[in-house]
């Protein structure tokens, strides 16, 4: 079984509680952060600019992606260019397209080709990668975030996607895939199998690496008392 230390991805974590993610930074074997608007609503988070100052502060020596919210492609620019002078760890999450299905490419040009570091999202399918990859500006690192744990939902196996992927991107040299929306600690072994750079997981997942090559008998015995005790716990009976 793999260890931690055999591990050749990044590990970031996705979260939107900023005590939780300065928690997660005491770790070395966390590289970046990610976050979404949909986890800052969850997480309560009522000012967005203040919540991504503080925690850009707080975190400064980690990239840590923010998305614009924006669906007019002028606005988006200007809160992609604003979130990106927030800090120089600031990467600027763009969705792959707005709500009417229209591809950011030309956005995405114009922001890496100015020097800032994007985080494509909401991606699920290889056309995707290879527009976003056409678009990219070779000389400046990027993030590509592929939603590898929603094509699982479809009942899609992701592998031969983010494999791929992995090919795509390859002539890209500053390019990192990522491997989005993890539901599992296995997922973090399969995306480093097939070399993902990145994978971003929630705490609640990232909290599994410690079982990372347990002694399966052991693990078994450990669930045998956990079930004897909860049910002792809960005073059940069969009479």
């Amino acid at each position: 079984m793999s260890s931690l230390d055999a591990l050749k991805i990044k590990l970031f974590c996705d979260a939107a509680d900023s005590i939780e993610m300065v928690k997660m930074a005491h770790s070395p074997v966390i590289k970046g952060f990610t976050t979404n608007p949909s986890l800052m609503r969850k997480a309560g988070v009522a000012s967005y600019e203040e919540f991504a100052r503080k925690t850009l502060a707080a975190i400064p020596d980690r990239p840590i992606s923010f998305e614009v919210f924006a669906d007019d492609f002028d606005e988006m620019e200007q809160q992609a260019r604003k979130i990106a002078s927030w800090g120089p760890n600031a990467n600027v999450k763009i969705p792959i397209t707005n709500t009417t299905r229209e591809f950011t490419g030309p956005l995405i040009h114009r922001l890496s080709a100015s020097g800032i570091v994007v985080n494509v999202t909401a991606m699920m399918t290889l056309d995707q990668v290879c527009r976003v990859a056409d678009a990219l500006d070779p000389g400046t690192p990027a993030i590509i975030s592929v939603f590898a744990g929603r094509i699982a939902d479809t009942g899609v196996d992701p592998m031969p996607v983010m494999a791929e992927a992995v090919d795509v991107l390859r002539p890209l040299t500053k390019a990192e895939l990522l491997w989005a929306s993890p539901r599992e600690l296995l997922n973090i072994l399969q995306a480093d199998a097939i070399g993902c750079h990145i994978i971003t997981a929630t705490p609640d997942v990232l909290g599994k690496l410690k079982l990372l090559g347990k002694n399966l008998d052991e693990y078994s015995l450990e669930t045998v008392v956990q079930f004897y005790q909860d049910a002792k716990s809960a005073g059940y009976h069969i009479s």
